[in-house]
């Protein structure tokens, strides 16, 4: 009945009518999104309708009316199909102000209509297959580009400026030709990296370093979808920048991983917000090829510098031993470089533990950057040592057992996900330097078993990468409590009675064939597989790795 009322209006009607038809029936549908599928032949006309009402010369409220129903009706994909046509398209693309020949936005009344016609190309390219081919046609995202750089420096557009980057994102996620074009035709990563640069008003110190304010207000609520809408569309972007990385992009990379960083330091207007901006912002980072990750972090200003050192003045000068606790416990400084953005990484990695859900989309992210960065930057590891692998003390409890981030990741490594439990244990793994004792030393042998099997060091050994050669220092705590550490489980263990001493050599022989002769039942009915080492460390079933044996010492006894 609405559709029939409001289609005789957009027919028959003058402006003023239609304005008033079309906005009961905007504000009575505004929170519609399923449609009775009795109407569809005439939300198809009245669709029709409203094209051929924005083609007249109309007022402006009028015509965001007309756009306000439009959107709410494209939600249907059913009655795109006839009404998704070139023409119907180009209606849009000329209220959007995305032809060249519009020059500039100076009529701030004409920014409801763009805007409005903006969200309806959102929902119409989003929900038509028919749409995201003319957009192709159409050179859709070169315009976007264009109506980015007229309004990249002025905030008081901003809601043309999101959802721009909005139907910049949907169109580089549906076709992969355009993330190309955006790429290297259009200059789409400097262009993005601006606009973020101007919704965080960002001031550079240096090349890579921006004026934080920490205690400056929260972005605005229309800062922070900008700028979630600029992540994700630099995210499809740059998704196989570490394939085609060239030296001639680093100074690019590295300009917005330090625009990044500053996205870390910063908060949105509420905690959900902020939370998905640091999420988009992590994202992004595992796009960037690793070498140009070092700007994540960056030496103190002389500022923080003196701060630091009149801490330390504060003390007497015979307490040594207070000044090193001042500086082990500022978790923002490692070794004279700020790491801050370090610092919100693991916080935010905690946090998504934390959350206990959606592990393979909320936290693998962030391990993975943290693997990577570790790997490929010493200050980062040996940070990220310190607040992960402290020096063990209590050596009492489980290592999966407490509530520090070890013990967190420690449960992640026996986790049913898969590539979570991979990702956890490869981080441990290369914060120890990829060296298999120091692993076992943090996790027990039981945790890091999956690991260990998969990299073919079960045996012991250490992984392909170099490393520094420091060594670990361990506390006299661990040294004292060391001889009687359970390796399998981790932990100490009060020494339990040996149930043989007491045996007979009889009784020992007997238990022992019934063990064999029980292993062996399993063994037939295929209940489980005898498994042994072969000597390059992998398992493999016992009868192969015991003939691998047997040919090294025949080998070996013919060379003698």
């Amino acid at each position: 009945m609405d559709e029939e009322r409001a289609l005789y209006i957009v027919r028959a009607g003058e402006a003023g009518a239609i304005e008033r038809v079309l906005r009961d029936y905007s504000d009575k549908h505004r929170a519609t999104f399923k449609f009775e599928p009795t109407d569809e032949d005439k939300r198809k006309k009245l669709c029709e309708g409203i094209f051929k009402v924005l083609v007249r010369d109309i007022p402006t409220t009028c015509q965001v009316s007309c756009l306000e129903v439009l959107r709410i009706l494209s939600r249907d994909k059913k009655i795109l199909v006839p009404v998704t046509t070139k023409e119907n398209m180009q209606i849009l693309l000329r209220l959007a102000k995305l032809n060249e020949s519009d020059d500039s936005l100076e009529k701030v009344s004409e920014f409801p209509v763009i805007v409005e016609s903006l969200k309806c190309l959102c929902n119409i390219v989003f929900n038509s297959q028919m749409a995201q081919q003319l957009s192709l046609e159409l050179n859709l995202a070169a315009k976007l580009c264009n109506l980015l750089r007229k309004c990249k420096d002025r905030k008081f557009i901003s809601d043309i400026k999101c959802f721009d980057l909005r139907l910049l994102f949907l169109l580089s996620l549906l076709h992969t030709d355009i993330r190309s074009q955006l790429r290297y035709e259009l200059q789409g990563l400097p262009l993005l990296t601006q606009i973020l640069e101007s919704a965080f008003s960002i001031k550079w110190t240096d090349e890579y370093e921006s004026a934080i304010a920490h205690n400056g207000p929260p972005l605005s609520p229309q800062e922070t979808d900008c700028a979630i809408e600029a992540l994700k569309a630099l995210f499809n972007v740059t998704v196989d920048s570490w394939k085609v990385h060239k030296e001639s992009d680093s100074h690019q990379f590295r300009v917005m991983a330090a625009v990044l960083r500053h996205c870390l330091l910063i908060v949105g207007p509420t905690e959900d917000k902020t939370e998905e901006l640091h999420s988009n912002a992590v994202n992004l980072l595992s796009n960037v090829p690793v070498s140009c990750l070092d700007v994540l972090i960056c030496p103190l200003t002389h500022e923080e510098t003196a701060q630091e050192a009149t801490t330390l003045d504060e003390l007497p000068s015979d307490k040594t031993a207070e000044k090193e606790t001042v500086l082990k416990n500022n978790t923002m400084v490692y070794n004279g470089m700020n790491m801050e953005a370090i610092h919100v990484l693991l916080s935010f990695m905690e946090k998504r533990i934390d959350k206990g859900s959606s592990y393979r989309e909320g936290l693998t992210p962030v391990l993975s950057l943290l693997t990577e960065c570790s790997r490929a930057h010493r200050n980062i590891r040996k940070f990220l040592k310190d607040q992960v692998l402290p020096p063990l003390r209590d050596v009492t409890n489980r290592p999966e057992v407490g509530s520090t981030v070890r013990n967190k990741l420690v449960r992640l490594m026996t986790h049913v996900d898969l590539g979570v439990k991979q990702i956890a244990a490869e981080f441990l793994f290369v914060l120890c330097k990829e060296r298999v004792d120091s692993l076992l030393k943090y996790t027990g042998y039981g945790n890091a078993a999956g690991l260990l099997a998969a990299r073919g060091l079960l045996a012991g050994g250490r992984g392909d990468n170099w490393y520094s050669e420091d060594e670990d220092t361990d506390t006299e705590e661990y040294k004292n409590a060391k001889p009687n550490i359970n390796l399998i489980t981790g932990h100490l263990e009060e020494p339990m009675p040996n149930p043989i001493d007491e045996m007979t050599e009889e009784q020992k022989e007997y238990e022992a064939m019934k063990l064999v002769n029980m292993l062996d039942k399993l063994s037939r009915e295929e209940l489980l597989k005898p498994m042994g080492l072969k000597p390059d460390g992998t398992i493999t079933p016992l009868e192969e790795a015991l003939t691998q044996y047997s040919v090294i010492e025949e080998t070996s006894s013919d060379t003698d």
